[in-house]
């Protein structure tokens, strides 16, 4: 409903019609479902816009969506809805070994259990195929049309999408897979650097962008329903030149296939040089991943950085989005910890806004999914926490439109 009042007011503002609307229909306005989306997401300085006006995001991850079924999908998008996000990232995977076992799988592709914990159901869309020595895309049902499955139901809830098109880790293969169809163990480099991998990288982004959508119509590189690609989740070459050349090279050619979206890394770009690829032209904005758990900080610790990497956007004139973030549920200052980084990324207006790891909905199973290593998992089960990210989410337009600007680092009252 934020996003209807939004475009509401944007017409009013333009069209000089204050005069001519009752609150009635201003209320109407309010309430009445948002036409499909139909203009892409740009960015202004340090902010995402969307026809002209700012775009806070309030958004949410989940791993699953591109292998989950169908009622797994659609029940974390209308859990997305249900906490008023407006943008949900996912990854595209699963990528596996030959079919025929030729090639191996380097994970356990045949995992039985639910989605949420990597079991993917036969699901799988970048493959080797022997016969022809390369690389394949499964276009099937247990392939990409999986995804368009999930693009044209993130429309009709007038969700944006962040789509990373590969992940690094070998959860479900990923770039691990890709740089072992052809023998290698090497994790940091190969991948990035063998000439191999690098044209199935480009043939692979080449299928994506230009893949239509046989439930839309549209070609992905056309559907404003993606807000922003990413060209690889936390991918972590060494050294750290071999990581900037990659991201320079792969950004611009994923800019020669689309005009039409943002590019982002998708890198945690946590240790120093922190958001290092802010300085690739073709790179429209600058992610980070935090988890205070990892690197032993505090919660104010970390609330205390979070002015810092949105200070780095202002200089490079980028937005800076959270992305990821996360905070052990057993922890007794979980709430606390969530609703106060959430009240420093909304009130600190270099900061572009955050995405929670990671909404989770019942599995087929009927259940919620089992988190009991990282404890990240968000829930739409009323508790402090879903109420928390449900209030900040709703808050954020508000707050962003009507507050003044605070100096970048400034303490909050």
């Amino acid at each position: 409903m934020i996003v209807s009042w939004q475009r509401a007011r944007y017409w009013l503002r333009n069209g000089g019609l204050c005069a001519l609307l009752s609150m009635s229909v201003l209320s109407a306005a309010s309430t009445a479902p948002d036409p499909p989306a139909t203009s892409f997401i740009k960015t202004s300085g340090t902010n995402f816009t969307l026809d002209g006006e700012p775009f806070f995001v309030t958004g949410v991850n989940n791993h699953y969506l591109t292998y989950g079924s169908k009622d797994e999908v659609t029940r974390v998008l209308d859990d997305a809805v249900a906490m008023r996000a407006n943008v949900v990232r996912t990854f595209l995977q699963p990528v596996i070994g030959s079919l025929d076992g030729r090639v191996a799988t380097i994970w356990d592709w045949q995992l039985e259990g639910e989605a949420s914990n990597l079991a993917v159901k036969g699901t799988y869309l970048l493959y080797w195929d022997p016969s022809q020595n390369s690389m394949a895309i499964n276009d099937g049902a247990n392939g990409m049309q999986k995804v368009d499955f999930l693009i044209a139901e993130a429309g009709k809830r007038h969700l944006r999408l962040i789509i990373t098109v590969l992940d690094f880790w070998a959860f479900t293969g990923g770039a691990q897979q890709m740089r072992a169809w052809y023998g290698s163990r090497d994790e940091a480099t190969f991948f990035f650097s063998d000439p191999r991998t690098k044209r199935d990288y480009r043939t692979w982004v080449r299928h994506v962008v230009q893949r239509v959508n046989p439930l839309t119509g549209l070609a992905y590189r056309d559907d404003p329903t993606i807000m922003a690609w990413e060209l690889i989740n936390e991918g972590n070459a060494k050294p750290e030149a071999l990581r900037l050349a990659w991201t320079a090279e792969m950004s611009a050619y994923f800019k020669s296939l689309d005009s039409n979206h943002l590019v982002s890394s998708g890198n945690a770009n946590i240790f120093d040089p922190k958001l290092a690829d802010l300085t690739i032209p073709s790179i429209d904005f600058g992610t980070w991943h935090g988890y205070p758990v990892y690197y032993n900080l505090t919660i104010q610790q970390f609330n205390d950085m979070i002015p810092e990497f949105c200070q780095l956007g202002a200089r490079a004139k980028k937005p800076v989005l959270l992305e990821e973030f996360g905070h052990a549920r057993s922890n007794k200052n979980a709430a606390e910890a969530y609703a106060m980084w959430l009240d420093t990324l909304t009130r600190d207006r270099n900061c572009a806004g955050w995405m929670v790891w990671r909404l989770v909905s019942r599995q087929d199973s009927g259940r919620y999914p089992v988190d009991e290593h990282d404890q990240f998992d968000i829930h739409n089960d009323g508790g402090a926490l879903w109420n928390i990210l449900k209030a900040a989410a709703a808050r954020a337009t508000q707050t962003r439109d009507t507050s003044p600007a605070p100096e970048s680092g400034q303490q909050l009252p």
